[in-house]
């Protein structure tokens, strides 16, 4: 009687396994994500991209259509510290060799990062001498319209 009593509960229990290990080798399917860094501070910037090695850890790289738009601020992430001096408009240059393996690291999983041409215009930044492993397909237009672009193309916007 007792395991009469049990086996709902079993059935339960094993249901939910089932569904657990069914999840675990699914995982979370196809994602199309962009994260938005316009900010200069590189603790947060450092953190931004452990979000995103952490979002690619839990998808899975072939899973995954990430791209970071930079703008404004955010293009410190790239600004090579030599630069600092020379580009006024800029109050720190974050592109240290640890953020570079970082970076780097990132792009040989598979993510874009995106420039805005109107920021490297408005504050004269020499994208081959000034930015880290920047070239013309990276440029786009505008940065908070590649954003909207995007996002009416289905990928999801995170500001971390």
């Amino acid at each position: 009687m007792k395991l009469m009593k049990l086996l709902p509960v079993l059935t339960a229990f094993f249901m939910l396994m089932g569904t657990q290990v069914s999840y675990a080798d699914n995982g979370y399917g196809k994602q199309k994500v962009v994260y938005h860094i316009n900010y200069d501070n590189p603790k947060k910037q450092a953190g931004a991209l452990k979000n995103i090695q952490n979002h690619i850890n839990a998808v899975g790289a072939e899973n995954l259509d990430l791209k970071v738009v930079l703008h404004g601020n955010g293009l410190a992430l790239l600004l090579d510290p030599d630069s600092l001096s020379k580009l006024k408009k800029f109050k720190n240059a974050n592109a240290s060799d640890k953020m570079i393996a970082t970076v780097d690291g990132l792009k040989g999983q598979g993510v874009k990062f995106n420039v805005c041409a109107n920021t490297v215009r408005g504050r004269k930044v020499d994208v081959e001498a000034d930015l880290h492993d920047v070239n013309q397909k990276d440029i786009v237009p505008s940065g908070v319209a590649e954003l909207a672009h995007l996002q009416a193309k289905g990928y999801t916007y995170i500001k971390p």
